[in-house]
């Protein structure tokens, strides 16, 4: 069995702290959750952590309309520069409303399509655009699928770069309440181009005009919810008769950045239901949910105490060494998390009780881990400090010499 094997078995010490997040309050005073919303899927998230504050069917995949438009903006910003100048093609000038009404051979500067995009939300400067950076829709789709993947999104299939309804051989285009969220949540903090895209979206009218001055435009954003509450920073609004209305969009207070997703969210007469929902979801992100920074949760001192280690080179022949502890931070995992009251955050770690030499510096004994229910919200390993090499019979016999002859 070799040395490593050997250092996994060796007896370990597991200890589980329960720390709170916030203090727990009385039943009357906690805040319920949003019922009666009106949306099929709804998703609250904290940006910052991903972790989901609230779900209705937020794992069933859904038509999402042009929702869809968020990532087509990122993905493009990512991809090409804004100064491009884009020529809109037959397929592009044909389709469906809302149309910018390009005209096929039209030229636009890539960063005017953009607005017209995401504030009127034009589906022929979705092609156009989709086009120019790809070369095809359906390699943008791919572009837009690659994305989805990277940003850690379960059960999303893009088809089309303006969100209609459409299906390939691999399903239809839709995508999960909670997987849009984290698409917004990419957007809005993660992304390298994510200054561009609030600028972009947070614009309340834009004007431009094609390449050769012939033609003027003028958009007007859509996003209602940007004046309905304090610290809204983004937003995208989409409707299909097979996807009803559909919302995502994000806020900020403090220290603290909600998104919300909704699919589903009503039909034709019902365009409003979707400011309903998503203000109801924010306020309650807003008053059950307070930022804890996860390092601010102490871990026991024993967790660091060094380890004994046998068989090492010591002053004395047969004498015991030891090893100092110390952490490898998981720099994937959130450094905060929003907690609800009365929530808490168990510290658990486990380390090796003694160690064998020769050992390694940096050479694993264990883990601390951060958890809330089920969810581990982040792992530290730990390591040594310091490499320690063993007493083998050769240096023995050197010892042994050694005090004998001098």
């Amino acid at each position: 069995m070799n040395k490593i094997i050997k250092k996994l078995l060796a007896l370990c010490v597991s200890v589980v702290v329960v720390l709170r997040g916030v203090l727990p309050v009385t039943a009357e005073e906690a805040i319920e959750e949003p019922d009666n919303l009106y949306a099929l899927s709804a998703c609250l998230m904290d940006a910052e952590s991903g972790r989901i504050l609230f779900a209705k069917d937020a794992d069933v995949r859904r038509a999402n309309a042009s929702t869809t438009k968020i990532m087509t903006l990122i993905v493009t910003l990512e991809r090409a520069d804004l100064a491009d100048i884009v020529t809109v093609s037959n397929y592009a000038a044909s389709q469906p409303d809302v149309q910018l009404n390009a005209v096929s051979g039209e030229q636009f500067y890539l960063k005017d399509l953009c607005f017209s995009l995401m504030l009127e939300s034009h589906n022929d400067s979705a092609v156009a655009i989709a086009e120019h950076v790809a070369g095809s829709v359906e390699q943008f789709a791919a572009y837009m699928n690659e994305k989805a993947q990277e940003i850690g999104c379960t059960d999303t299939h893009f088809v089309t770069p303006n969100g209609l309804d459409k299906e390939d051989a691999e399903g239809f285009h839709g995508t999960t309440a909670s997987d849009l969220a984290r698409i917004m949540s990419y957007c809005i903090l993660e992304s390298p181009q994510r200054e561009t895209f609030l600028a972009i979206t947070q614009t309340p009218s834009y004007s431009f005009s094609d390449v050769d001055g012939k033609r003027s435009f003028s958009c007007t954003n859509h996003n209602a919810f940007l004046t309905m509450m304090d610290g809204v920073l983004s937003g995208k609004t989409g409707f299909t008769g097979n996807a009803g209305y559909c919302y995502v969009g994000a806020l900020q207070r403090d220290d603290r950045v909600y998104v919300v997703a909704l699919l589903g969210c009503g039909w034709p007469n019902n365009k409003t239901y979707k400011w309903s929902d998503s203000k109801k979801l924010m306020q309650y992100g807003i008053d059950a949910f307070s930022r804890v920074k996860i390092e601010d949760t102490a871990v026991p001192e024993q967790a660091f105490t060094d380890i004994p280690v046998i068989g090492a080179r010591t002053e004395e022949i047969g004498g015991m060494d030891a090893v100092g502890v110390e952490y490898i931070e998981d720099e994937s995992a959130p450094l905060s998390m929003l907690l609800k009251q009365g929530e808490e955050i168990q510290v658990v770690y486990e380390r090796t009780e003694q160690l064998e030499a020769p050992v390694d510096s940096g050479e694993p004994v264990g883990y601390i881990e951060y958890r809330m229910q089920d969810q581990i919200l982040r792992r530290d390993v730990l390591v040594t400090d310091r490499a320690i090499k063993a007493a083998d019979l050769s240096w023995n016999m050197h010892q042994v010499l050694d005090r004998f002859l001098f």
